[in-house]
């Protein structure tokens, strides 16, 4: 198997990676060192200049993830900005700048960044449209799953296997795993 580290501090995304890209001979592996993270609104630019960054400094193939929630009653806030809203926020607060929201539309896009040491990097997105859920549903997931609604059910009401066949991760990982194919 092919084994790519993974630069990131998040480990439930590592977890969400292994499981998907296991199924095509990939194993991943976690290396929390971090890299500058550029304050863009632009989830490519971020992920392009941290795959650079990480190749460089651990002298090594990686990837990394940007992913941003995208809520178009909020004019795409929280955007590329997601985590730190997470934080500083959380799910509550975001449902409240929700109420008496009509529009609750939002999209949840994954940007992985790849590279190896001295070359350029390569990018690969994932998105899926979805909405805000008027609350928070289910245990399962993390960050915004338990409010992201897809069909019906928020992915925090989806085990990891429904999930994981239809996220915005995932549809980014597997244009990475089928681009790796020939590399």
């Amino acid at each position: 198997m092919r084994k790519i580290i993974f630069v990131t501090g998040n480990p439930h995304k590592v977890r969400e990676a292994g499981d998907i890209l296991s199924h095509v001979g990939i194993t991943v592996e976690q290396n929390d060192c971090g890299y500058p993270e550029l304050q863009e609104d632009d989830l490519e630019a971020i992920a392009l200049y941290g795959a650079r960054w990480a190749a460089d400094k651990l002298n090594c193939e990686v990837m990394v993830d940007d992913s941003g929630l995208f809520i178009e009653a909020l004019g795409g806030f929280p955007g590329p900005y997601s985590a730190y809203v997470f934080d500083t926020l959380g799910n509550e607060r975001i449902l409240k700048l929700m109420d008496g929201e009509a529009n609750r539309r939002a999209v949840f896009k994954c940007v992985i960044g790849y590279c190896r040491p001295c070359e350029e990097p390569s990018l690969f997105s994932g998105e899926v449209a979805g909405e805000i859920s008027a609350g928070m549903r289910g245990c399962g997931g993390f960050g915004y799953d338990p409010i992201f609604e897809v069909g019906g059910a928020t992915f925090g009401e989806m085990n990891e296997e429904k999930k994981n066949s239809l996220s915005h991760r995932y549809r980014a990982l597997m244009k990475f795993a089928e681009w790796l194919k020939y590399r």
